[in-house]
């Protein structure tokens, strides 16, 4: 029997396709919550990005539902503890973005170290000010990465490539794990001591939740730049906020925030801070990736039931 799918927000084109091969599938991208508890009666798969919240009352209307896809990493639009209840799947594909997460990391790195995006604006409102923004190289600067998954050790790949030190914290790793990716294991707050750069590669969780605090802020040199392309919340905003105004650390990029879109911010006030729209993914190969990802695990999950 041909499986009912419904896609509930927008993924790539490529994936809509490829989910048309072997199912029959509805494309509702703005379905409202209660239209969703409605319209997820009849169908065996739903497919969701970081759009549309599966509550528990979506999943307790759902009569045919045996697999929720999230083309992306997180988790936390979807009521895990529900769909447990009722036996249905989760997959996602953390795996889609890696490449543009790892390369939006460095890539800002780059341009905050360099002035970069101060210069293009001086320059365009017509003015030319090359001594005022004398910037760094990462050539022999020392990376702390927290958090050595595929994204971490993808970061450490090209950190190495430009001559950087790199020093690793991963309470699922050893010493020797990271000797063998040429990296050096320090435990958090010794990395956070020695390090010039510290990137943050963790999911949100009740451990890592203010993990960067004003305790970790001031262990950190006054050169030391942070970045947070991971999620928000791990950094704690307030905190860094007051450091990056008085000068305690260099500069900090962050890519995600505790509230989305960070509208009321005051980090949105300074100079030493690089801040993009939550764009880790969002890049054309990511999306193809996250899409088409998932789709196959939904069309291999079929084969097997």
């Amino acid at each position: 029997m041909i499986p009912k799918i419904l896609i509930s927000d927008r993924i790539h084109k490529k994936a809509i396709e490829e989910a048309k091969e072997f199912a029959d599938v509805d494309l509702e991208f703005n379905l409202t919550h209660e239209e969703l508890i409605e319209r997820i009666r009849g169908y065996d798969a739903l497919i969701v990005r970081s759009g549309t919240k599966v509550t528990k009352d979506v999943i307790e209307n759902a009569d045919k539902l045996k697999i929720i896809g999230r083309a992306g990493v997180g988790l936390d639009n979807i009521d895990l503890n529900a769909a447990k209840k009722k036996g249905i799947k989760i997959v996602n594909s953390p795996e889609a973005s890696t490449i543009s997460v790892a390369e939006l990391t460095i890539g800002s790195l780059i341009a905050l170290m360099r002035n970069i995006p101060h210069a293009h604006r001086s320059l365009k409102e017509g003015r030319w000010e090359r001594e005022k923004f004398e910037g760094n190289e990462l050539y022999g600067k020392t990376i702390g990465i927290i958090g050595f998954g595929r994204i971490g050790r993808e970061v450490a790949d090209r950190a190495r490539a430009f001559g950087m030190n790199v020093l690793i914290f991963d309470p699922n790793i050893t010493a020797e794990d990271a000797r063998e990716a040429n990296c050096e294991y320090m435990e958090l707050d010794e990395l956070i001591k020695n390090s010039d750069v510290i990137t943050l590669h963790v999911p949100l969780t009740n451990e890592t939740r203010n993990l960067i605090d004003k305790k970790r802020i001031d262990m950190m040199k006054e050169n030391a730049i942070l970045i947070n392309v991971a999620r928000g919340g791990i950094v704690n905003e307030v905190d860094l906020y007051t450091a990056l105004k008085e000068g305690r650390i260099k500069g900090a990029v962050l890519d995600v925030f505790e509230s989305e879109p960070p509208e009321r911010s005051p980090l949105l006030k300074l100079e030493n801070v690089l801040l993009t729209p939550h764009l880790g993914a969002s890049t054309e190969e990511a999306q193809i990736n996250a899409g088409t990802v998932i789709v196959e695990k939904i069309r291999n999950f079929f084969r097997n039931v």
